[in-house]
């Protein structure tokens, strides 16, 4: 049996007319002699009736505090609405369907409410059904622990839920539909030169879902690339074949080129920072013990770069206010410069290539964007400057690496 897991996001199944082309892409997967898992998130996005944002917000109108427990339990009746929703549009159209929730599916989880981990899939159920014909449709983003109590996955938890069931049925490929035909280069809002990729590495799209590029999420990344599962992102819209995400590169056949326009996968944003800078007083334990306060407060930090005189690092401006009551009676200096962006560059071709940081370097430079400071990983090198200058610095650098002459296959 050749399964097929297939994912439908919120606007996938928003109106009639996508939840019509979400069927005809899984008539399609049957034609093909695959036995599809259907996978749905919540109808639509905030606002809509179903969407999950619009029932956290039915919450918070009441204003009366509620557990992240019962929250998790209210949460889950979206995907409920979609997966019964889906199965009936299945059932009419001539193909034996079953709704399922994420606890009936076999997916246990842990006790974090609200940001349950999986630990375990149960799969003897959904073996069942696809034995019989009978396809399976699993609402997303949610689980059940031990003790018989529902949990739900956190933000891009559907994405989890359908590379965690690719890899405990041993799926051919998860699909992941979407509202755009697959992975580009850079935001085309931003750069609109940008390519369609034919491929991506696990690592890349990992630091592209990382650095704030809102494709699928790292820990559904993480799961595939950890169990060897294909996914690939294709436009519930369209029949563009989208973008293949697995652990080889096929488009290239050498490990390491030194042809700047193959060394880049792509360019991401992420916005909503403040730069961090502490003058250091000399004393390490206190310093230290600071960084330990910081942990415990639950503000990560980033970028880090620290040096003998002082500390620079990057904090979300969610966590400003949180800075600010443990900065209350430290020894330091500090100074708070909001308003900052990453601009990453990421690309797994470019390890120990000579010229890379000079390209980019030349190319801010030469659009007069300052560079605030950078930080580098074996595939990644990190820019932070002025949000101002963020989508000219994506632009400049789009430019100078040529990811807009790359070519598609497709």
């Amino acid at each position: 049996m050749n399964i097929i897991v297939q994912k439908f996001g919120g606007t996938s199944l928003a109106a009639p007319e996508a939840r019509e082309q979400a069927l005809i892409k899984i008539r399609q997967a049957r034609q093909k002699d695959l036995m599809p898992v259907v996978v749905v998130s919540a109808m639509g996005r905030n606002g809509a009736p179903y969407a999950t944002d619009t029932l956290k917000n039915l919450v918070a109108m009441e204003g009366t505090p509620t557990s992240q427990k019962n929250l998790d339990l209210l949460l889950s009746c979206g995907e409920i609405i979609s997966a019964v929703v889906v199965s009936d549009l299945l059932e009419a159209a001539g193909h034996p369907a079953v709704a399922l929730t994420g606890w009936q599916a076999g997916i246990v989880t842990d006790d974090h409410f609200g940001e349950a981990d999986i630990l375990n899939i149960e799969n003897e159920k959904l073996l069942g059904y696809l034995e019989q014909g009978i396809i399976p449709v699993v609402t997303g983003f949610q689980g059940i622990n031990a003790r018989q109590e529902i949990t739900t996955l956190g933000r891009g938890g559907s994405d989890t839920t359908a590379v965690a069931l690719g890899a405990a049925l041993k799926a051919e490929c998860v699909e992941i539909y979407t509202d755009v035909n697959g992975i580009m280069t850079a935001d085309p809002r931003v750069v609109p030169q940008a390519c369609m990729l034919d491929e991506i590495h696990y690592d890349e799209i990992f630091q592209m879902a990382d650095q704030g590029a809102k494709v699928i999420h790292p820990r559904a990344v993480e799961i595939a690339r950890q169990n060897g599962v294909t996914l690939r992102i294709r436009n519930t819209m369209s029949d563009h074949p989208g973008t293949l995400i697995c652990g080889r590169h096929q488009t290239f056949n050498t490990a390491y080129t030194t042809q700047r326009e193959e060394l880049l996968t792509a360019i991401t944003q992420k916005d909503g920072l403040t730069r961090v800078v502490l003058v250091s007083q000399g004393d390490a334990a206190t310093e230290s013990l600071f960084f330990d306060d910081l942990a415990a407060g639950g503000i990560s930090i980033d970028m880090i770069n620290f040096s003998t005189d002082q500390k620079a690092f990057v904090i979300d401006n969610s966590s400003v206010s949180r800075f600010h009551q443990l900065m209350d009676s430290r020894p330091f200096t500090c100074e708070l410069f909001p308003q900052v962006s990453k601009v990453t560059i990421i690309g797994n071709r470019m390890t120990g290539i000579p010229g890379v940081m000079a390209t980019v370097m030349r190319a801010l430079t030469d659009q007069g964007i300052p560079l605030l400071q950078s930080s580098d990983s074996h595939a990644t090198i990190s820019c932070l400057v002025p949000s101002s200058e963020a989508h000219r610095a994506v632009q400049a650098l789009h430019q100078a690496f040529g990811l807009d002459r790359r070519k598609s296959n497709s």
